[in-house]
């Protein structure tokens, strides 16, 4: 119901996030002269811009050449699976699994335009518009709505009490934001990262300077990363990504309307559709010293990362890999699994049930999965 809904985007974000980290701005080149600051001093303002409060528009565009059936449509939640030239030997099951994953990619393909609302840590509003259509999530610090206009379904969760706690890191939403893509990116810098500064631009109605950062890492598939920094107070208004020996971007997220103050609260009281299937939930507030025992005694985590920088790899258990036609069509066979390689993404799903993912070339993966 509500809860697999939201689960089928949430993967695509965040594996679009993992490829940022380890595509055209929308500007006007020459029209904005900013005073001249070193790639450090740049790479600074990135880092250190305090911008809480916001709202904008935003626009993805991403081409990774997936390897997709010439005949499948890959609009959300509109795959026909009774249309595409795959084979079904359970409907009901295998085709439910199959369109999930089909609603996973399309956010890796095409383009897409979303809207977000920031209020402050812990209060956020993202949309991700699909036509007449638009997924939700809204955050406040007593609870979380993930809603899908499309099947008119809700999950509401209400939040315990974290006061005197650490801030959480807010979840993925819908579509990853230039502002996600920019942090995974300084996140992955090395000493070895070659940086630029181009020409100045504007974004979204700002001036910005382009900063570009060019890994040198041999495993990974990351040409570089351009983002455009606005030339006031440091916010990424735009992230380009290009695949190593390519010259069209493979990935884009960009700022078309962007405003810094305040958002309206009521955009954060949200109330969903009459008629709408609402699943409840109350989350409660783990035992800490419990949740520290048992991360000692584990030993081996349901995700980590594996490798530095760049060459970064998420590593996850997922069970058994799944008998499914469509996986089948997508991946190809190596040594202990499965194989989805594309310009800029590589997955590798073994048959002991991971999965690994990243920026990476195959050869790497295999290697740190063991093969």
């Amino acid at each position: 119901m509500a809860r697999s809904t939201w689960h089928r985007w949430l993967p695509a974000g965040a594996v679009v996030a993992l490829i940022a980290g380890t595509v055209t701005i929308t500007s006007q080149a020459g029209a904005v002269d900013l005073p001249d600051k070193s790639p450090q001093d740049v790479l600074a303002m990135l880092a250190e811009n305090d911008v809480t409060a916001f709202s904008g528009t935003f626009e993805t565009s991403t081409d990774l050449g997936l390897p997709l059936p010439s005949d499948l449509d890959l609009g959300p939640g509109s795959a026909d699976l009774e249309d595409a030239d795959l084979p079904t030997a359970a409907p009901e099951e295998d085709g439910a699994q199959a369109q999930e994953a089909l609603s996973a990619l399309a956010l890796l393909s095409g383009d897409n335009t979303g809207r977000v609302f920031v209020a402050g840590p812990g209060t956020m509003r993202l949309q991700h518009l699909d036509g007449l259509d638009e997924r939700n999530l809204v955050l406040t610090p007593q609870d979380a709505w993930f809603y899908d206009s499309q099947t008119n379904e809700a999950l509401h969760v209400l939040l315990p009490d974290t006061s005197g706690l650490p801030e959480p890191p807010a979840p993925d939403g819908p579509l990853p934001t230039p502002q996600d893509l920019a942090e995974m990116a300084v996140e992955s810098l090395e000493p070895s990262t070659g940086l630029t500064v181009g020409q100045d631009e504007s974004v979204a109605g700002r001036d910005a300077y382009t900063l570009t950062l060019t890994p040198r890492a041999q495993e990974t598939l990351v040409g570089s990363v351009t983002i455009a920094v606005d030339g006031e107070n440091g916010f990424p208004l735009a992230v380009t990504v290009t695949a190593r020996g390519q010259s069209e971007p493979a990935l884009h997220a960009a700022y078309t309307e962007i405003d810094f103050s305040a958002p309206d609260a009521a955009l954060f009281d949200f109330t969903p559709p009459a008629g709408a299937a609402v699943e409840e939930e109350v989350l409660e507030l783990p035992d800490l010293a419990a949740l520290e025992e048992e991360h000692d005694a584990a030993t081996a985590p349901e995700g980590q990362v594996l490798g530095e920088g760049w060459a970064s790899v998420l590593e996850t258990q997922v069970g058994g890999l799944p008998d499914d036609p469509l996986l089948d069509q997508l991946t190809d066979p190596v040594p202990g699994g499965r194989v989805l390689s594309t310009s800029l993404l590589t997955v590798l799903l073994t048959d002991d049930g991971r999965v690994l993912a990243g920026a990476v070339t195959p050869e790497h993966l295999l290697a740190l999965a063991g093969r």
